[in-house]
């Protein structure tokens, strides 16, 4: 049985259907999500992400596509990650950079860097004509305990940023943009083997990546991140 169904009956969540529109990953499929806002109960913020359903700003969604399943809820399991020779070249390219946990400051550095990491992501047409205000918002606005992580070079350039949720098991890997120039540093893939590395610190045992979709080359890069366990037909199965 699908945990958030029991959820959504003992909480007075309002859900929704969204309109269906162009998916943004996969060619002629379109998308649909299921959706309620978080703002008075953020208490059901953990265990909804527990299955399956993620955050933007204060709404939680989940994809119900009528005729596609792909996106599949995938999360690391932190304490088991061994990093691949890859990983290590990653971490190696990177070490010059230095973490920053931002005090809730946004700066046209932030901006600037997310729109053109936007003109690089072609996938994110939504999304490229964003206002400031609007970014702030999808940055800033969060019901739960929420983060932006800076990395900065030693010059103090900002190079990258990732909005990271706290779960009681974990940290979700919200939302992260970085320098579309510095292809070397591959620097998406640098944040999240720091997140899951500062995962393990804590002693949580997972870090949540969104939706794993196989089909897809823009989000199948996820199941380098290993071990990890697929969200499937109501519980988190080992891959």
């Amino acid at each position: 049985m699908d945990q958030a169904k029991s959820i959504f009956s003992q909480l007075p969540l309002r859900l929704r259907v969204t309109r269906v529109q162009k998916c943004a990953y996969l060619a002629d499929q379109t998308e649909q999500r299921l959706a309620t806002d978080m703002s008075e109960h953020p208490q059901a913020h953990d265990r909804l992400a527990e299955t399956g359903f993620r955050r933007v700003e204060n709404w939680v969604y989940k994809p119900v596509c009528p005729n596609c399943n792909a996106c599949k809820p995938i999360r690391v399991k932190a304490e088991q990650f061994k990093p691949s020779r890859n990983i290590t070249r990653i971490q190696t390219v990177n070490r010059d950079l230095k973490r920053n946990l931002s005090t809730g400051r946004l700066g046209l550095d932030h901006y600037d860097m997310f729109q053109r990491y936007l003109g690089y992501r072609h996938e994110d047409g939504q999304m490229a004509s964003m206002s400031f205000d609007e970014f702030s918002a999808m940055i800033l606005n969060s019901p739960i305990d929420t983060t932006l992580t800076e990395y900065l070079d030693t010059e103090d350039k900002l190079m990258g940023c990732i909005l990271v949720d706290k779960q009681r098991d974990g940290l979700s890997a919200v939302y992260s943009f970085f320098q579309p120039e510095e292809e070397k540093r591959s620097l998406g893939s640098f944040m999240i083997v720091e997140l899951i590395e500062r995962c393990a610190e804590l002693g949580l045992p997972y870090v949540y990546l969104g939706y794993y979709i196989e089909q897809s080359r823009k989000m199948s890069y996820k199941a380098r991140f290993k071990p990890y366990q697929i969200f499937s037909e109501g519980a988190w199965q080992d891959q």
